[in-house]
């Protein structure tokens, strides 16, 4: 029982006698926060439309969570002609 005590007396002085480390607190701050703004590169393929056509050729969906995200993207850019000039690569 005496060396826990004695452990936890040395772990307290270590822990109590010194002077602290304060460092460059400024720069550690600055370091820390995270940046106001957020780079975004712009693609011409969709990676989520990619994937999601290349598991409908594996197999069916059973929810069809998809459906509406597919439905907009052919809308905002040409799908099926897409779809068909990767058909034609292969």
């Amino acid at each position: 029982m005496s060396e826990n005590n004695d452990l936890e007396r040395k772990l307290s002085d270590m822990l109590t006698e010194g002077d602290m480390e304060q460092g460059d607190r400024k720069a550690q701050e600055l370091r820390e926060i995270s940046p106001k703004y957020e780079i975004r590169i712009q693609t011409t393929l969709d990676p989520i439309v990619e994937e999601t056509l290349r598991y409908r050729k594996i197999g069916r969906e059973l929810d069809g969570r998809y459906d509406k995200y597919l439905e907009r993207a052919e809308k905002s850019s040409n799908l099926e002609a897409h779809s068909a000039a990767k058909e034609d690569d292969k």
